[in-house]
């Protein structure tokens, strides 16, 4: 599984990913400052599941229908990179073959999977 890691959502979450054995992209180690269009463009073309916790995503993908390859939006209130951790580690220990395609919206006490979006 492939994931890339939005600027906001800390290097330490891909790093976390990689050691994981995933394949993990950190846009704030790799391309600092890119556009989110840009951010979203590169998933998809580039076959990565987004992990962000910027709501602009959630709106690109949820209202505007923005092509994805599967999107995780962390609504945390507690932002430290542990707790993102922690919260991708439940995720995906209970969830990971449910990513591909789906907007998720991943919470410290939920998780809410949108319909698979439209081929």
């Amino acid at each position: 599984m492939r994931f890339l890691a939005d600027e906001c959502t800390s290097p330490a979450v891909a790093q976390w990913l990689a050691r994981q054995g995933y394949d993990a992209f950190s846009v704030f180690d790799e391309l600092p400052g890119i556009s989110d269009e840009e951010v979203i463009r590169r998933a998809y073309d580039e076959r990565w599941i987004l992990i962000t916790n910027d709501k602009d995503f959630g709106e690109k993908v949820c209202r505007r229908g923005h092509p994805h390859q599967g999107a995780v939006l962390l609504r945390l209130d507690n932002e430290r990179s542990a707790n993102k951790i922690s919260v991708l580690r439940n995720l995906l220990s209970k969830y990971a073959d449910r990513l591909h395609d789906r907007f998720v919206v991943v919470t410290e006490e939920q998780v809410r999977f949108s319909r698979p979006r439209n081929k």
